[in-house]
């Protein structure tokens, strides 16, 4: 049995990526150091698949921050104010991700969206009127070649012409059907061009054929693939799937003319009964996704097994199946062997990106054997899954037990606590505010990383954060913001800090998986049941309210953010491990309110992240649980108490009316890289909550005008009532520099303040 992965980590065992990329943005690195960081990570994990007998190995998976927009700088597809800025190719494309401020140059960059059901974004592509949509790089050729001259053959990656265009925004009056065929001769283009460069294998991943798809939507992709497989000259085409199954398109998919078919057999619900129900061509490959490439634990390789030998009886014996990674492992950290601080009885049972290569190895040779049972491979994972240490605890599982209807509902009703808190908040029109975060300064990184090294004492660590609070309120009141925060200077990452203070998780040291662009994450490990231990924040925010006369927001991470930002559990439901973690985070926000704090953040950033890509399956399988928890966490508090969530860089437009029932005072989302395009929404469903959409985007490095905000806030107000708009950022600024944060919140509050006297 042949083997293959999908796509691997880009950024590296120590994250070299980032922080090569990091530098070169400061001018610290010249393009050539930079080239020189990705070519060596290029050639180590080319090689490392290589010695893990990995048959089908990617190129062109590699990126400096994103292979959709890749893919777009590949085929031309640059707005006009990239291009203008006159910018080499790699500046023009950082650019695109990142925006561009200095001099007479001011530009802001493309939106960013969640990629599919994942914690990474993708640069979302603009395609404008006069796009001359055409072949123009040749990244994917040159890595194959480099692959190539290190003895490495590769299958050349590509994002597929559908997926493309359905991700992409049209930015005129064009629409899909204007463009498909320019895409179409594009990627025969790009087909030739690879033939020429003596590519073997072209791998087009089409992901969005898990989504819902229309008749028309059928029909295009039918269309487009015709055409280009009918101009395969000698190439074997492979269509890649992922993130779930393909259930409106199976039939057509196999009767295409492709050389290989990659099903997902891990979100995949309905992949192997469409398989039962249709066969699987006799003539074609069968890519098959069986080692998750998403979540990092070890693989059950007797369940694995079964599956492969129901595949075969299925499809006959003699169909040539390939064992695959259910997606790119771009998803799970790099190596275990990082993690020289875990236990074994813990460490045995995860598997990272390196370590998945093994057990696709192991799985193949345990298929070709006539007694898996009796391989020492088998034994030992079979012993894995007898049973895990400190997994259970009765007390949790009492609780959750006790949960009643009732424990989800707040009373008074939203519009009888609004008119409450206005009252007792006395706020002015437009309140300003920001989402938590400031910045994490290096000085701050330094005192939290010497605390935990034990350099400083838990005095002095205190002390130096109580400092940075103090700053961090003054500056807050010297702008002349309405609503403050305390700035997190104690944490190190929203999900990861919560896990840290509650029984039930697990920690790496360099698990890093990223996020978006340089920006990575280390998501925690539910290992077991959750419970908190003691109060985590009330400290902190009550030292910050102290100071001020102003309110204080107390800032805590939802349950449904921290399940999704956590690599989750498998041994029970989403839903279980969720109600556990808002039981927990419930006594948080009593013992802040308890503690004096009027306003409470409980951010729910990933909220759509497991929001099954079929809208069928949405309520059935995911909100009817995720909404009433994050009910269940605030149910508790007064009526003049005022909970604010905060939600980012997804597409939430369709689950307006869901977000609504969440019940919260103010949510403030995302908004600024998307043209503001959830007001429509916020409108057509009659959005009861207060809100506030992002009036300027903090990811990009960029200081927003006056006017620029001013701009944003008449925008809103057309389409939002006055009584119920805040002013805020689009997320933390936790990324972000002092000087930048200053300048911006400043104009910020003048635009609000310009706003208020209008």
């Amino acid at each position: 049995m042949k083997t293959s992965v999908i796509g691997f980590p880009r950024i590296g065992k120590d994250r070299e990526l980032k922080f090569a990329s990091e530098k070169y943005f400061k001018g610290e690195i010249t393009k050539n150091e930079l080239l020189e960081v990705a070519k060596t990570l290029r050639k180590e994990h080319w090689n490392v698949q290589k010695e893990n007998a990995i048959d089908h190995i990617a190129s062109n998976d590699f990126s400096f921050y994103d292979n959709v927009l890749d893919t777009a700088v590949l085929f031309n597809v640059i707005p006009a104010k990239y291009k203008e800025l006159g910018f080499e190719e790699l500046d023009t494309y950082f650019a695109m991700a990142r925006g561009y401020q200095k001099d007479d140059k001011n530009v802001k960059a493309l939106a960013m969206k969640k990629w599919f059901n994942t914690n990474y974004h993708y640069i979302v592509p603009e395609i404008e009127d006069d796009t001359e949509v055409k072949l123009v790089g040749t990244k994917p050729f040159d890595e194959y070649k480099e692959a190539l001259s290190l003895g490495v053959e590769t299958k050349t990656v590509v994002i597929g012409p559908f997926t493309f265009l359905k991700l992409a925004r049209f930015k005129g009056s064009k629409t899909i059907n204007d463009f498909k065929d320019a895409f179409t001769a594009a990627y025969t283009d790009f087909l030739k061009a690879a033939k020429n460069a003596g590519v073997k294998v072209v791998e087009v991943d089409e992901p969005f054929l898990v989504k819902d798809l229309s008749a028309e939507d059928i029909a295009l992709f039918k269309e487009i693939y015709t055409a280009l497989l009918a101009n395969k000259n000698g190439l074997k085409v492979f269509l890649q799937t992922y993130f779930g199954d393909v259930r409106d398109i199976y039939d057509t998919l196999t009767n295409l003319d492709f050389d290989a078919i990659g099903l997902d057999f891990i979100e995949g619900k309905e992949t192997m009964n469409l398989i039962k129900k249709f066969g699987f061509p006799k003539d074609k490959t069968l890519l098959a996704g069986l080692v998750n490439g998403k979540n990092i634990w070890r693989n059950d390789y007797e369940k694995t097994l079964k599956k492969i030998g129901e595949l075969k009886t299925v499809i006959g014996n003699d169909a040539e199946i390939v064992l695959s990674t259910s997606c790119s492992l771009l998803h799970v950290p790099y190596t275990l062997e990082s993690e020289t601080d875990l236990s074994d009885d813990y460490k045995k049972h995860f598997s990272f990106a390196i370590e998945k290569l093994s057990e696709l190895k192991e799985i193949a040779a345990l298929s070709d054997s006539k007694a898996a049972s009796n391989e020492e491979a088998f034994k030992a994972n079979r012993e894995l899954f007898s049973g895990r240490v400190n997994s259970y605890n009765a007390s949790v599982h009492k609780r959750t037990d006790a949960i009643t209807d009732a424990d989800y509902t707040r009373l008074p009703v939203f519009e009888e606590r609004e008119n409450i808190q206005k009252e007792k908040l006395n706020l002015p029109k437009f309140p300003t505010t920001t989402i938590g975060s400031f910045p994490q300064t290096a000085d701050v990184r330094k005192n939290r990383n010497d605390f935990k090294k034990g350099l400083i004492s838990e005095a002095e660590y205190e002390a130096f954060n109580k400092e940075k609070i103090k700053e961090c309120i003054k500056l807050q009141e010297e702008l002349g913001l309405d609503v403050l925060v305390h700035g997190e200077f104690e944490r190190n990452d929203m999900v990861e800090y919560f896990g840290e203070n509650l029984d039930g998780y697990l920690f790496t040291k360099k698990a890093w998986v990223q996020s978006y662009g340089t920006r990575c994450v280390k998501p925690p490990v539910i290992w077991g049941d959750i419970s908190r231990k003691a109060p985590i924040t009330v400290k902190w925010s009550s030292y910050a309210a102290s100071l001020s006369q102003k309110p204080v927001k107390g800032m805590l991470t939802g349950p449904v953010t921290i399940l999704n930002w956590s690599f989750p559990r498998e041994d029970v439901s989403f839903k279980e491990s969720t109600l556990q973690i808002a039981l927990a985070i419930r006594d948080e926000v009593l013992d802040l309110e308890a503690a004096g704090i009027k306003i409470i953040q409980i951010d729910e950033a990933a909220l759509r992240e497991k929001l099954p890509l079929r809208k069928s399956d949405w309520y059935t399988e995911y909100l009817d649980w995720a909404i009433p928890a994050f009910r269940l966490v605030h149910s508790g508090v007064k009526a003049d108490t005022q909970i604010h969530t905060h939600m980012c860089y997804s597409e939430f437009t369709d689950i307006i009316p869901a977000i609504d029932a969440m019940d919260a005072d103010v949510i403030t989302f995302e908004a600024s890289r998307s043209d503001l395009l959830i007001l429509d929404a916020l409108k057509e469903n009659n959005f009861k909550t207060e809100v506030g959409p992002g009036v300027y985007d903090i990811h990009s490095p960029r200081v927003p005008s006056v006017d620029e905000i001013v701009t944003a806030l008449t925008k809103m107000r057309e389409k939002i009532v006055d009584s119920k708009l805040w002013v805020n950022p689009d997320c933390g600024l936790k990324t972000r520099g002092d000087k930048e944060v200053r300048e911006s919140l400043k104009n910020l509050v003048e635009a609000a303040h310009i706003i208020r006297e209008k």
